[in-house]
């Protein structure tokens, strides 16, 4: 199978269309969040989401708990699919469903321990697709991504085989390890900020390193089973 690549914190026009001619299989838009890098206007969101040519999906990304305001959001915006940064009432994904049935639900899970698989059960039935990332949502200053922090793989790998659910991998990835990420995780895609960026803007340069990495690996992975 295929890896699936979302290239986050999309900042501009050019970086979009940057990342869809490298190979992107997604965009990750930055709503109003408490910290972390990326976070750019709703009407930035609306043009970039506007100007993204099929099959491309586009991800909103949204700090709001409560399911009607981020229906209400992510209709604004305009994107395919809304990635809910927080662990909210698994209950407000049908709200969200019910206002907005073509926007896909992903939810991120934040793996700060092993705690994380329990978290399978709540959400399973109410979303569409999984994030694992590794942020911090109980600090002073609440992390919901961006952080450029992996975290423990083990976990993410042991999510990934019960979630029954499509799964992608986030926090710190970058060319130099996202062979070892995928061949320990097995995830369906990859999350990606800032470790194809310098000075917090996208570096071509990186950004295909990193997507020939996930190709070798896939196609690796391929000749294994072939």
């Amino acid at each position: 199978m295929r890896t699936r690549v979302k290239v986050c914190c999309i900042s501009s026009l050019s970086e979009a269309e940057t990342a869809v001619d490298l190979g992107a299989d997604a965009l990750g838009l930055v709503g109003d969040m408490p910290s972390g890098p990326g976070i750019i206007s709703d009407e930035l969101a609306r043009d970039i989401a506007a100007a993204v040519p099929p099959p491309v999906a586009t991800f909103l990304l949204t700090s709001r708990t409560g399911g009607a305001e981020i229906a209400e959001h992510a209709g604004y915006c305009g994107c395919s699919a809304v990635q809910v940064v927080r662990h909210i009432d698994p209950a407000e994904h049908e709200v969200i469903r019910a206002r907005q049935p073509s926007i896909r639900r992903v939810q991120v899970i934040h793996v700060e321990d092993a705690g994380a698989l329990e978290l399978i059960a709540d959400y399973a039935a109410y979303v569409d697709a999984f994030l694992l990332d590794s942020g911090r949502p109980a600090a002073a200053t609440p992390e919901l991504g961006g952080t450029g922090r992996t975290h423990d793989w083990s976990v993410s790998r042991d999510f990934v085989a019960k979630a029954r659910r499509p799964v992608f991998l986030a926090g710190g990835l970058k060319p130099a390890n996202v062979a070892e990420a995928i061949a320990t995780v097995r995830p369906y895609g990859l999350d990606l900020c800032s470790g194809v960026r310098n000075e917090d803007r996208l570096e071509r340069d990186l950004l295909r390193t990193f997507m020939k990495e996930v190709r070798a690996s896939d196609a690796e992975a391929a000749a294994m089973k072939s």
